[in-house]
């Protein structure tokens, strides 16, 4: 019978049996220093519950999760970008035509905008 390598899911390390914890959130196995006496590190956290009375572990990733690159929200077409940027749709296409401003023409015509983009060209003077 082989034994199954068990893997960090924060570092993708391997993980030892004195280092092993299971993530309540998402089920996967991570790093936790459970002793003093043995150094490692910590992928992840455990805590009392005082409701419950019991311990929760939970890894990095769960803990504080990455947000996402580009949500769909944050792409926005000419009339949305108009008002976040502040300008008129044209004064806003002419920008995205000289280059001073990120942008993605459809093959309808359409040109979309990313809110940070849009953003940053606000508070430029």
């Amino acid at each position: 019978m082989a034994t199954e390598l068990l893997v960090c899911c924060v570092c993708s390390e391997e993980v030892t049996t004195v280092m092993e914890a299971w993530c309540g959130a998402c089920g996967l196995s991570y790093h936790l220093s459970q002793r003093i006496d043995v150094p490692g590190k910590d992928c992840g956290q455990v805590w009392i519950n005082e409701e419950h009375l019991s311990l929760e572990f939970a890894c990095d990733r769960c803990l504080n999760p990455e947000e996402p690159a580009l949500a769909l929200d944050d792409v926005l077409d000419t009339a949305e970008a108009a008002i976040v940027a502040g300008l008129t749709d044209a004064a806003l296409v002419a920008a995205a035509e000289s280059g001073s401003l990120r942008h993605r023409k459809t093959s309808s015509g359409v040109y979309l905008f990313e809110r940070r983009d849009l953003l940053a060209l606000r508070q430029q003077p």
